[in-house]
C-alpha cells in the first residue's frame, strides 16, 4: 500500500488523452525515451491550452502551451517516449524566438499559428481611405476606451476652430476644478495658472499631445456652453455618424466619472461610468478626423512641445525617436489611453509611400506599442490593398 502511494505521489497528472498519461515527474525513471529521430523541419500550432513544453526527461516544465497563444513552432524531432506500459509520440520544437522543447504530439496541429495578438481584449486595422476593415478581434464589442476617446473633443473642437477660424480666441478656463485636476498627479498634466488666458490652440495641443484632462473639458465647455451640453454633443455626433447604439461618451476627457466626480464634472452615467466605444467606432472617428482635418497629423507626430511656458510629453511611444518606433511602420500619430479599468489603449496610424493610411486600434491591452506594431506587420503583409 505504502509503495502504491509513493508511486502515485511521484507523478502530478495534468493530461489523460487516448490512454496516455502526459505527467510532470519528480522521477526521471517514469519516462523512458524509446526511440527518436530527425524529422523535416515543419510548423506546428498549438491544438487548445492545454499542455505544456518540457525537458526530454519531463523533470522540468519549461513553459505552458497557453502563454503563448499565437507562436508558431518547427518540429525538428520526434520521440516514441513510454510511462508506466503506455507509449505516445512526443515532438521536439521550439519557435523563431526559441521557445520550446519536448511536447505530446497531441497538443500542436501541423501548420503556422494564425494572427492573433496576446493581451488586447479588442483591436481592428482600418483602411483610412475606405473604411475597410482589415483585421479584428472583439471590433464591434464596447469597452472603456480611456483618453482615445478624446478623439471625438479634439474632433468637435477642431470642426469649430476651422469653421470660426478661432484658433487664437481665448478660452474660459474659469474654475477651481479645472485647475485642481491641472495639479492632480492622478489626473493632471496641463496647469491653468491664475491670470492667464490660454488659446483655442494652446488647448487643442495640450489635449492632444499631452492628453491633459482639463484642456479637453475646457474645449468642450467652449465649444458648447457646458461640460453636460457637449457630451450630449458628443453622443449626437456618433449617431450622426451611424456609430453603433451601444457606442456612450459620458466625457469629454475619456476620464470615468469616480475620477471625474471631485472635480465637479460627473455630468451623465453611473458614478463608475466611462466613455463606452467599440474598436471599430474609434477607428470611425480617428478616419474622420485624419481625412476631414488632415492637418492633425502634424501635432500628433510631435515627441514633445511647449505652450505657456510648460512642455507638452507624447506618450506615444511608436513616434519617431521614441522606443518602439519602427522605420518600417512610420507611425505619425495619434492618441493613447489608460486607466486602471480600461488598461492600456491605443489609436495609431501609419502611412507607406504610395499606399493607403493604415488606422489600428487595440484596446484594454497590457502591451499596447508592441502589440500595435505587431498589428499593423500582418496588415501591410497580408491585407491586398498593400501587396
Amino acid at each position: 500500500m505504502k509503495k502504491q502511494v509513493i508511486k502515485l505521489l511521484a507523478t502530478v497528472t495534468f493530461g489523460l488523452v487516448g490512454g496516455f498519461t502526459v505527467s510532470q515527474v519528480n522521477s526521471q525513471a517514469a519516462y523512458k525515451t524509446v526511440s527518436i529521430k530527425k524529422v523535416t523541419k515543419a510548423a506546428y500550432h498549438k491544438a487548445s491550452n492545454s499542455g505544456a513544453f518540457y525537458n526530454q526527461a519531463h523533470t522540468k516544465k519549461i513553459v505552458n502551451l497557453k502563454t503563448h497563444p499565437y507562436t508558431t513552432y518547427y518540429v525538428t524531432k520526434e520521440a516514441v517516449m513510454k510511462n508506466g506500459s503506455k507509449k505516445a509520440v512526443f515532438y521536439y520544437a521550439k519557435s523563431a524566438s526559441g521557445i520550446g522543447g519536448w511536447v505530446w504530439n497531441k497538443y500542436l496541429t501541423k501548420g503556422k499559428s494564425p494572427f492573433g495578438l496576446k493581451y488586447a481584449k479588442s483591436y481592428l486595422a482600418m483602411d483610412a481611405k475606405t473604411g475597410e476593415v482589415l483585421a479584428s478581434h472583439n471590433g464591434n464589442t464596447q469597452r472603456l476606451v480611456a483618453s482615445t476617446g478624446k478623439l471625438m473633443t479634439i474632433y468637435l473642437a477642431v470642426q469649430k476652430a476651422e469653421k470660426e477660424n478661432a484658433w487664437n480666441k481665448t478660452v474660459s478656463v474659469a474654475g477651481s476644478g479645472l485647475r485642481s485636476m491641472g495639479l492632480s498627479s492622478a489626473v493632471g498634466g496641463f496647469q491653468f495658472k491664475t491670470g492667464h488666458k490660454y488659446t483655442v490652440k494652446q488647448l487643442y495641443d495640450a489635449a492632444l499631445i499631452e492628453s491633459s484632462n482639463n484642456a479637453a473639458i475646457a474645449l468642450g465647455r467652449w465649444v458648447s456652453g457646458s461640460n453636460a451640453k457637449f457630451i450630449k454633443k458628443m453622443n449626437a455626433q456618433a449617431a450622426a455618424w451611424g456609430l453603433s447604439s451601444k457606442t456612450k461618451f459620458v466625457s469629454a476627457s475619456g476620464l470615468e466619472n469616480d475620477d471625474l466626480s471631485p472635480y465637479g464634472y460627473w455630468a451623465s452615467g453611473s458614478y463608475t461610468a466611462g466613455n463606452e466605444v467599440s474598436a471599430k467606432d474609434l477607428a470611425t472617428i480617428a478616419r474622420k478626423l485624419i481625412n476631414d482635418y488632415p492637418d492633425v497629423l502634424k501635432q500628433s507626430k510631435l515627441t514633445s512641445m511647449k505652450t505657456d511656458g510648460q512642455t507638452l510629453t507624447n506618450a506615444n511611444r511608436l513616434l519617431k525617436g521614441k522606443t518602439y518606433y519602427s522605420s518600417d511602420l512610420n507611425v505619425d500619430g495619434l492618441k493613447t489611453g489608460y486607466t486602471p479599468r480600461a488598461g492600456l489603449c491605443l489609436v495609431a496610424t501609419s502611412q507607406k509611400a504610395g499606399k493607403h493610411r493604415l488606422i489600428t486600434v487595440v484596446l484594454n491591452d497590457q502591451n499596447e506599442f508592441t502589440e500595435t506594431n505587431s498589428l499593423m506587420k500582418h496588415v501591410y503583409k497580408t491585407a491586398d490593398v498593400y501587396k
